[in-house]
């Protein structure tokens, strides 16, 4: 997370937190252009309906990677309709992956999960985004086709060669504005052009020589007898009128237009740029392999997700004075009980930074795991000092340390094996704590336990 680029400027005023991004950028006109300067480089930003195209959070202090529950955002849980295998399953995730990334989502991670049934499914986590952009994204398979008749003149993907989205041949439509519907909604229209390959223009070409021209009506100009319907997922999206100039003609360059609608101008004008959006994001990247069922939807707001953060924090802090606590009253030792309590924070430090370094998110199940580890280390602990402080005639210190060992691996092993199965059940939703789990307790057997009986040979030694 500290390796992505940082905003330290917009428009040459220093910016320190999101709240000084939003002040710099919220009174932004369409088509201004800023500055943005980054650790990594300046650039000039050109505005446009879509606002400036950037998803800022407020830059991390370590490279900890938090989960959904501590971050907020939206985790859905999807199911194919039909069986994959690991290779269909890799290319529909890649797919996946790519649809999200050009709809403008970079913070997600998308994998794919099994329970112990063998059914297949496939998690998608993403920070500050809503469960209807989600829904509207991945729920559909995304397969376009624009046909005259019943004719298929060219599909979403592999017939178009270019979308724009710049703001000078993408947005609101000026021509046809905003109107009130029927139901008394307000619906705005949107426009963009699309370039499409030269065999998909023939085909075009060749569909509409068949047509006929409509004779013209006064002031309007002459159409030919079919229109093009744009269909998305085998609804009709909408219906364009064809000129009859275009009659036989290879025709390259195509506009693309529809609607949104909202209780005001304003919540219209924003659905409709959304559906542009997201029309735009399966023209460029086609339809999925196969179509996905959503199982189910968890959103978390970002400041649930602060709040669940500072309260994992402060349990852990209360476990571990509850600790130490105990083994001041057990032991009546303070040089006891300082090496266990200093273990046991080494312990948190060491799997937070493997966790790290392997990339593994930390959300509340792991944070269960890390709290569990830390348990089952204390445990092992107070197992070695029972043998150490045990009088028993005749035993070496080797042989204390071999009994004390002997029960730490037997425990270690036992709550590995009990974590494997938790990998693979509940659709992978468990695996944060179970992988967390086996990570702390492998920590603390090879590494913290070692180290706290080496102490506990000195100190009774001296």
């Amino acid at each position: 997370p500290m390796d992505r680029e940082r905003i330290v400027a917009v428009n040459n005023r220093p910016i320190k937190n999101v709240n000084d991004f939003d002040e710099q950028t919220k009174n932004l006109e369409v088509n201004r252009t800023i500055s943005v300067k980054t650790t990594k480089n300046n650039y000039l930003i050109t505005i446009n309906e879509n606002g400036l195209g950037l998803h800022v959070t407020n830059a991390p202090m370590t490279n900890i990677r938090t989960g959904l529950d501590l971050q907020g955002g939206t985790r859905v849980l999807l199911q194919p309709e039909k069986k994959l295998n690991q290779d269909d399953l890799q290319t529909l995730i890649a797919s996946m992956k790519q649809r999200l990334n050009v709809y403008g989502l970079s913070d997600l991670t998308v994998r794919d999960a099994a329970d112990l049934s063998g059914n297949q499914f496939i998690i998608v986590e993403i920070a500050g985004v809503s469960e209807e952009e989600v829904r509207g994204l991945l729920a559909k398979q995304g397969k376009f086709e624009a046909k005259i008749g019943n004719e298929t003149v060219f599909v979403g993907g592999k017939d178009i060669t270019f979308v724009c989205r710049s703001a000078q041949c993408s947005g609101l439509d000026p021509t046809a504005g905003c109107g009130q519907t029927p139901t008394g909604q307000v619906a705005c229209r949107f426009r963009f052009s699309i370039t499409l390959t030269q065999e998909a223009a023939q085909k075009q070409a060749s569909v509409t020589n068949t047509l006929q021209v409509l004779p013209a009506t006064a002031g309007q100009p002459s159409y030919l007898s079919k229109p093009i319907d744009l269909y998305l997922d085998d609804q009709i999206v909408d219906s364009l009128q064809i000129g009859a100039e275009l009659k036989g003609k290879p025709a390259m360059e195509i506009s693309i237009s529809g609607s949104g609608t909202g209780a005001t101008q304003s919540a219209a004008s924003e659905d409709a740029l959304k559906q542009m959006n997201r029309l735009q994001t399966v023209l460029i990247t086609g339809s999925l392999p196969v179509k996905l069922d959503i199982i189910k939807t968890d959103t978390i707001s970002s400041s649930l997700g602060e709040k669940f953060a500072k309260n994992a924090v402060l349990i852990s802090v209360l476990s571990i004075i509850a600790v130490i606590v105990i083994l001041m009253i057990a032991y009546r030792k303070l040089l006891l009980a300082i090496p266990i309590s200093l273990a046991m924070i080494f312990e948190i430090a060491l799997t937070l930074g493997v966790a790290s370094f392997i990339g593994w998110n930390i959300d509340l199940a792991a944070v269960a795991g890390i709290i569990a580890a830390v348990g089952t280390g204390v445990d092992d602990q107070i197992v070695i000092t029972d043998e150490t402080l045990r009088n028993q005639k005749g035993r070496s210190w080797k042989d204390r340390m071999k009994s004390a060992f002997f029960i730490i691996m037997g425990a270690y092993l036992t709550v590995v094996v009990a974590m494997v199965p938790l990998i693979f059940a509940g659709a992978g939703l468990l695996k944060g704590f179970a992988i967390t789990t086996i990570i702390g307790v492998s920590v603390g057997v090879f590494i913290t336990r070692p180290a706290y009986a080496a102490f506990v040979e000195t100190f009774f030694e001296n």
